[in-house]
């Protein structure tokens, strides 16, 4: 009997449990996984605000995915994805193409700029590993350079998150934290630094407890932080940004950080969707094609309780994982598929140093005991995919 070809486009944090559950619950005859990924490596997305701001060294939040899969039992191929032909069951890479039987869209997210003109020509916007160091040198540099040029530019010092979302209120988390460093290591007077978030929303974390999100602005105001919140960007230019109430931050840094939109190869292949993301069937099949799963930030999952999306979000990029090997081991035996509904255990923030904020199983957490809530759900993940060696080698200390 042929064994059926199973491939993983994206070893992000859906890719690469989809890829552990599966070597560990099929044998080796009874399906060909392979899994397809641009870089040998997986990375956490959701650390990568600390290397940008410079408070972690970039390499502690990637992972070799020899390292961490057993690649015995999975054939891994280092490749881009150019293309995903459903009619033809065919994967189209950079350098060759892949047939298969079903087919696990994983491929993660990409910025969402809701239209405005010069992010991606202006501002910073890719939170990868490669992108977190290059804003953290691009800060460093403007420091090193406010006291050798001959005018004293106030925008060198002028940083700007556009966005006051998770991303972009634990970076600023971060670099807030670690403005004080910086100030005395380049012999900078901290008053010349000046930090804003600009949100378009009518409030900094929307959605989230508004007592938590009081705690989090004044923390963050208290560094140094100003909040502009309901105020839109019409415009990142080469000099600053371009609000919508007519008034202009000059500034030579703006980290873009408004959210996300599924990948681009999701429109590219025909699927229905909306901002990239397709609206699964409950057992996380793309509607219409019985050997398609599609999870993490390119699935659309609505909240029924308030009839809008769920935010996408690593804790449910994992749980969709979780059902999607399940649902996969279940097509090879013939037996029925179950349904996908997340388990919201908690949402925590962290906000720099030892402080954070966080709301587990419903109970709302602030300063160190949110900051040891959120390492802990840290080095869980890193639990799941490699055990404890994974988390001995690069888990955080939550102390």
């Amino acid at each position: 009997m042929k064994k059926p070809k199973i491939v993983i486009l994206g070893a992000g944090y859906g890719g690469m449990i989809t890829a552990s559950r599966l070597s560990k619950e099929l044998g080796y005859n009874e399906a060909d996984i392979t899994l397809v990924n641009k870089h040998d490596y997986h990375y956490q997305t959701t650390w990568l605000h600390e290397p940008a701001a410079g408070t972690m060294d970039p390499e502690k939040t990637r992972m070799k995915i020899s390292e961490v899969l057993n690649l015995s039992k999975i054939h891994f191929i280092k490749d881009v994805v150019v293309d995903i032909k459903k009619d033809e069951k065919k994967v189209i890479l950079e350098n060759s193409e892949l047939d298969y039987d079903y087919l696990v869209v994983a491929l993660g997210s990409e910025p969402e700029t809701f239209g405005v003109p010069g992010v991606f020509e202006h501002a910073f916007s890719k939170w990868t590993v490669n992108g977190a160091r290059q804003v953290r040198d691009h800060i460093e540099y403007m420091f090193s350079i406010y006291n050798n040029e001959d005018e004293k530019r106030n925008e060198l010092l002028t940083f700007v998150v556009a966005g006051a979302g998770f991303t972009g209120i634990e970076f600023i988390g971060e670099l807030s934290e670690r403005v004080p460093e910086l100030c005395a290591a380049y012999d900078v007077p901290r008053e010349k630094v000046k930090m804003y978030v600009i949100e378009a929303a009518p409030t900094a974390l929307p959605g989230f407890d508004p007592e938590l999100v009081e705690y989090a602005m004044n923390l963050l105001e208290s560094r140094g932080v100003e909040f502009k919140i309901s105020c839109p960007i019409k415009e990142v230019t080469e000099h600053g940004v371009l609000l919508a109430d007519g008034n202009e931050i000059k500034a030579e840094t703006v980290v873009w950080a408004t959210g996300v939109r599924g990948n681009a190869l999701i429109e590219k292949a025909g699927f229905e969707n909306m901002r990239g993301r397709v609206k699964v069937d409950p057992d996380l099949r793309a509607p219409g094609h019985d050997n398609i799963f599609i999870i993490g930030d390119c699935a659309l999952i609505i909240n029924e309780e308030i009839n809008r999306p769920y935010p996408p979000t690593a804790q449910i990029a994992m749980q969709q994982a979780a059902v999607c090997a399940s649902n996969l081991k279940a097509l090879i035996h013939n037996a029925p598929t179950k349904g996908f509904k997340p388990e919201i255990k908690g949402t925590v923030a962290s906000l720099g140093g030892k402080e954070a904020i966080g709301i587990v199983f419903d109970r709302k957490l602030y300063g160190s005991s949110a900051n040891f809530m959120k390492k802990m759900i840290d080095n869980r993940y890193l639990y799941m995919l490699g055990g404890t060696p994974l988390v001995l080698k690069k888990g955080k200390n939550p102390l």
